[in-house]
């Protein structure tokens, strides 16, 4: 009895520590799938681990019912700080600029703050993001 239960126990663990972030699955090692019906307008974070580096970034439907996905690290600001979310904007927790979800997903013109651009795409009910895409952003997290 005691054996049985040991082993219960043992699947529970490797089951509880095995699973993926709510709404992230990677199908291969080359891609990550995130179900559109996970998203909402509340922004949702994600991280991707490197070594010992953890790569951060965010996907959110705007008002428009479009995806937009970016980094969670500004290229002027210093990067690793992130952002927040307040109503329907994105706010720098470093120099605090307000940005609009809907305008996000874009990359920086060259205007200062901006939340660093992550390439998407959207297949059937998931939006997909290239590994490669998020490797290299590692350097924001540095």
């Amino acid at each position: 009895m005691k054996q049985m239960i040991f082993i219960l126990a043992l699947l529970l663990l490797i089951t509880a520590c095995s699973s993926s972030p709510t709404g992230q699955v990677t199908n291969n090692a080359d891609v990550v799938s995130i179900p559109i019906s996970d998203l909402s307008e509340e922004v949702s974070f994600y991280e991707h681990k490197v070594g010992s580096v953890t790569i951060r970034y965010f996907a959110v439907k705007g008002t428009d019912g479009e995806v937009r996905t970016a980094f969670d690290a500004c290229d002027v600001c210093g990067g690793s700080k992130g952002y927040k979310q307040q109503g329907t904007d994105i706010v720098c927790n470093n120099c605090g600029r307000v940005f609009d979800i809907d305008g996000l997903g874009t990359e920086n013109k060259g205007y200062g703050c901006w939340p660093s651009y992550l390439p998407h795409t959207v297949k059937g009910d998931n939006i997909l993001i290239n590994v490669k895409d998020i490797v290299d952003g590692r350097h924001r997290f540095v």
